[in-house]
């Protein structure tokens, strides 16, 4: 392991903060594969010449992050690749895809059905009007990762479950010349209910990443309102925030 991590005693960044990052990297590029155990924090401490409550914290900096476990009995071992994403106008099908995650999708449901209230005021229909309705599970690789639940104009688009099972909405959408130019985005966080803890082989009262999101067209208009549910242990949200 000294070997595959260095770090810059003269740097400002804290060396807990040097070997987190470097392990992080080494999980994300596979190099530690999941289920990969770790020596001990003694052992690592002393390949890379830092004390042991440095080498505790960085472990534990990763453990918070959901990438590393501790076991008792066991020791500390590589768990699952959380999936980092850019806050970016970008399906999560694609974003799998890109990184080589192997997307796959199951559709749960499919029908068209009536607007209520907040899908109305989302797409800018009446209350009641028809909307197509989709609802998909998200899966990267094996690992269930995401519930979408999607609402569109109705007539918007002639897409079919097999067309939701094999591709992305957003490029079906594209598919057919539907230009996808900006979103209004919302990101929090609840409690899974026992049938979302079912789908996503968590435990109830798990906790999940929420996004919901409003998507219009070149010409303003809105043409698709979602909201998705992500697991916290595999998925987080990313930004880079710039000063005025």
């Amino acid at each position: 392991m000294g070997k595959l991590i260095t770090i810059d005693r003269s740097s400002p960044v804290p060396l807990y903060f040097q070997v987190a990052e470097r392990l992080q990297d080494l999980i994300e590029s596979g190099t530690l594969a999941q289920g990969v155990r770790l020596e001990n924090e003694i052992t690592l401490a002393d390949q890379l010449g830092v004390s042991r409550p440095t080498m505790r914290q960085a472990i534990q900096h990763l453990v918070d992050k959901g990438m590393l476990a501790r076991k008792r009995g066991f020791g500390t071992q590589v768990v699952h690749n959380r999936v980092r994403r850019q806050v970016e106008l970008t399906s999560l099908y694609e974003d799998l895809a890109r990184d080589g995650r192997e997307p796959r999708t199951e559709v749960l449901s499919f029908h068209t059905v009536p607007a209520g209230g907040d899908v109305a005021a989302a797409l800018q229909v009446e209350p009641g009007a028809d909307v197509l309705s989709v609802r998909r599970l998200r899966y990267a690789g094996d690992e269930p990762l995401a519930i979408m639940h999607n609402h569109l104009p109705a007539g918007l688009i002639d897409v079919t479950e097999d067309d939701l099972n094999r591709r992305g909405l957003y490029e079906l959408l594209r598919a057919v010349g539907v230009t996808i130019q900006i979103a209004e985005q919302a990101v929090g966080a609840r409690r899974a209910t026992a049938g979302e803890a079912r789908l996503l082989g968590e435990t109830r009262g798990a906790p999940l990443l929420t996004m919901s999101r409003t998507a219009y067209d070149d010409a303003g208009r809105p043409i698709e309102y979602g909201f998705h549910l992500y697991r916290a242990d595999l998925y987080s949200f990313e930004m880079t925030l710039r000063a005025r």
